[in-house]
């Protein structure tokens, strides 16, 4: 019984950091980067005047109003 918690937290803290840097891992690759990907993606082909028309044709915008 001697020195248990020790040996304990040692395994313990272990065992932490691995799950932790795993879950880390995980989430870089499996949500950030084709986030990333997505984002860059989208922007390559997009053009903010043609939203805002379509915006403003729509009615959505109160200080541009549809002509």
């Amino acid at each position: 019984m001697r020195h248990l918690l020790a040996r304990r937290m040692k395994f313990h803290l272990l065992g932490a950091f691995l799950v932790s840097m795993g879950c880390a891992t995980l989430y870089k690759f499996g949500v950030a980067e084709p986030r990333e990907r997505a984002y860059a993606e989208f922007y390559k082909s997009y053009d903010a005047m043609k939203d805002f028309k379509a915006m403003k044709a729509a009615g959505v915008l109160e200080s541009a109003p549809p002509k």
